[in-house]
């Protein structure tokens, strides 16, 4: 895990180091040739306007002869120090007639392939303007016109290296800025240290207790982000597969326990039968107690296997429509003769009219038989048993009540738990499995359903579930 961190450590650092790298790129580059190109089109706009200016107002005068050398001479003079630019004033052939240069250059008398169209639809030429100069230059041209007719050219030179230094004037700031930006950007490769890195290497820690098995381990990340919920899902994750295990292995306990219980005896009657310890006479006493303990193994492990349908949502619903009160009717009467054994009655509350519900008839059977029998199994000898069926809006609500001891506070919440007894049970029932209200439960939720129970000790218990009633009828 560790090498993980520190490669991901790399690579943050890595992606700081080439976000510097494509910033200082990217200035040099592209906003520096930008910038340059647009100090080049503003000074040679200007240089334009003025050159265009010069020669409309005051050269056509030369060729008129209204003015004289000395004076174009001196406005070009003027013009080179206010531009800071070589002036050549020439006639339509390229000759130079008069011009004002910079002190490092000097015009040429004639101008060699002159050619005042060679600038084409650009503004301006850039670089030595035919050898002249030693320096790139900025060249605009301007025609001198008397009349309808071109009669000169005006040229204005300016260097490149005016411009490189306002270029240069300009980025330096801009470098400073991006230094700045650049160190400024450390306080994010901070805050995603503490709070991206530090909590995700929190969670892996964690990620890493829960899959070697430390499952009580919980991760210190409580954010209220993306990474503290995943933090929050994976401590509760932890939590519920701790609850898994504790469950499981009490599972195990359980089920060896009940398993444990009837197979002891069934040994023991078995070897006492068979080395003669019990006399003939009695083994028919005996071999009944065997038999009551195998039924107790045959329901224990049909409950499980009803619950392992549920448990792998293997379950299907086989639901058709059936009159609820028949069915309830027939399964009070499969308790007849151990309500009559134990003087217990079962009294059926019916609606006038049939009770069409549609469900599943072999699910809401066992639910019916296990309440009943749970009910049966807690009431005193000369108590009833009530059964009643109500109907409201959509549903029909089925209640189960007895009159026996019934369920401390403590215990309510855990009833539905699998192989869950109460002390009251523990002393009544000797055969139950323990699983009867849990196949009740999950055969109710299975039908989108619900299952409540009322129950006060000395007083009674009252289980009340809901069903669907049959939309066709």
């Amino acid at each position: 895990m560790k090498t993980m961190q520190n490669t991901l450590r790399i690579k943050f650092f890595l992606l700081y180091i080439a976000f510097g790298f494509l910033c200082l790129f990217t200035v040099a580059t592209l906003t520096k040739q930008l910038i340059l190109d647009h100090l080049k089109s503003d000074a040679s706009s200007g240089m334009y306007e003025e050159a265009n200016l010069i020669a409309t107002s005051y050269l056509p005068e030369y060729f008129t002869e209204d003015t004289s050398y000395l004076a174009v001479r001196t406005q070009l003079n003027a013009m080179q120090i206010y531009l800071d630019s070589s002036l050549w004033f020439t006639d339509a052939q390229g000759n130079v007639l008069v011009s004002s240069s910079l002190e490092d250059t000097t015009a040429p008398t004639r101008i060699e392939d002159f050619n005042p169209a060679e600038i084409g639809s650009q503004q301006y030429l850039e670089g030595s303007y035919h050898g002249y100069f030693s320096e790139d230059m900025i060249t605009v041209i301007a025609p001198v016109t008397v009349g309808f007719s071109t009669r000169g050219y005006l040229l204005i030179h300016r260097p490149m290296a005016v411009i490189q230094q306002k270029l240069t004037n300009i980025m330096r700031p801009v470098y400073i800025t991006l230094i700045v930006i650049y160190l400024l950007s450390f306080l994010i490769m901070i805050g995603i240290h503490f709070f991206v890195y530090r909590p995700l290497r929190s969670v892996t820690e964690g990620a890493t207790q829960f899959a070697s098995g430390n499952l009580n381990y919980e991760i210190p990340v409580h954010t209220q982000d993306e990474i503290g919920y995943l933090s929050a899902s994976l401590n509760f994750m932890a939590s519920h597969l701790r609850d898994m295990e504790d469950y499981q292995k009490n599972f195990i306990a359980n089920v060896s326990h009940d398993f444990r219980s009837p197979l002891t005896s069934i040994k023991g009657y078995v070897e006492a039968i068979a080395d003669g310890t019990i006399p003939p006479e009695l083994q028919g006493k005996y071999l009944g107690i065997i038999s009551a303990e195998t039924d107790r193994l045959t329901d224990l492990t049909r409950d499980l296997l009803t619950l392992n349908e549920f448990d792998t949502q293997e379950l299907l619903l086989n639901k058709e429509s059936f009159d609820i009160q028949k069915m309830i009717k027939q399964t009070a009467n499969t308790f007849e003769g151990i309500c009559t054994k134990q003087h217990i009655s079962i009294e059926l509350l019916f609606l006038p009219k049939k009770a069409m519900v549609y469900a599943d008839p072999h699910k809401i059977q066992q639910v019916l038989y296990n309440l009943l029998d749970n009910a049966i199994k807690f009431s005193e000898p000369d108590s009833p048993v009530t059964v009643e069926v109500t109907e409201k809006n959509e549903k029909y609500f089925i209640s189960v009540k007895d009159t026996g001891c019934g369920i401390p506070k403590k215990d309510l919440s855990k009833i539905w738990e699998r192989f869950y007894k109460t002390d009251q049970s523990r002393g009544k029932d000797k055969k139950g499995t323990g699983l009867g209200l849990s196949i009740v439960k999950e055969a109710i939720q299975a039908h989108d359903e619900n299952i409540n129970v009322v129950s006060t000790e000395g007083v009674g218990t009252e289980f009340i579930f809901s069903l669907s009633r049959d939309s066709g009828k």
